[in-house]
Formats: structure tokens, sequence, C-alpha cells
């Protein structure tokens, strides 16, 4: 096969496998999940930091304007001023839901898988097999020798 060629159907499919194979391994590393889970918690826990701040601390702050009387989703401040509880409270179970969901379909079955392949029931990854092994070496061989270019003795 000269180097402009496209590969056959037979060397596609093995270069298709060992790229979904290179994929699998990488996000099975336990970092990679750790920080995939760490940026969703990190974003549901800003919404929860934000809606805080608007649902408790800026009305806090303008306080001084008038006495509090209870409203209907919040604590009325008065001047259109209120507490707005129920927003936060909707923000705080956001939060739960997202880290259960994480934790529960992504944490929890990464960490059993991690404990079978510590135990031995779950297989690592197996090696090339010999004729795969075989053909990487004569592609290398050839790739190697047309390199160096024409009228090179082989």
């Amino acid at each position: 096969m000269s180097a402009g060629q496209p590969p056959g159907p037979a060397r596609k499919g093995a270069y298709m496998s060992s790229l979904f194979k290179g994929f699998r391994d990488f996000i099975m590393r336990g970092n990679v999940v750790d920080l995939a889970v760490g940026i969703v918690i990190g974003a549901a826990f800003t919404g929860l930091v934000n809606q805080f701040t608007a649902s408790f601390l800026d009305p806090l702050i303008h306080r001084y304007l008038s006495p509090s009387t209870l409203g209907g989703s919040g604590i009325s401040l008065g001047h259109k001023q209120f507490l707005d509880y129920a927003a936060f409270i909707n923000a705080v179970i956001t939060f739960l839901l997202v880290a259960a969901v994480l934790y529960f379909l992504v944490v929890m079955p990464m960490n059993k898988l991690a404990e079978r392949r510590k135990r031995g029931q779950v297989e690592e990854p197996a090696a090339p097999a010999q004729d795969i092994l075989l053909l990487t070496e004569i592609r290398d061989a050839l790739r190697e020798r047309n390199s160096a270019g024409p009228g090179t003795p082989a």
C-alpha cells in the first residue's frame, strides 16, 4: 500500500477500534470524571450562591427603608423590597437534584467499576492480538523504508 492510498476496510476498522479504545481509556480515568463532576457541581453551586445573594443579602441591605411585613412568596421589606425565600429554596432543591443525579449516575457506577477492576472481576483491556502486533511491525518497517527515499537499499 503506497502512502497516497486510503486504508482498506479492515485497516480502517482496526483504526476505529483503537480510536474508541483510546477514548474509552481516557474517559475511564478517575481524574477526568472527577473534573467533570467538579465543573457541574461548581456551576450548580454558583447558581445557588447567586440566588442566595439575590434573595437574602440584597434585600437585607435595603432593609432600613421600612419595617417588614409578610408577603406572598417572600417577606416584604417595604418599598418594593422583599426576601424571596421561594426562589432560594428552588435553587437549593435544584442544586441537590443535580448533585444527586451526578452521584448516582456517574460517580457511583465509576467507583463500582474501579472497585471491580481492583478485585479482578472486570478484565483490564486485553493486549493486541499477535497478528495485529506483527502487522504493526510490518507497517512501521515499510514506513521507515519509504521515508528513507528512493534508491536507498532495503
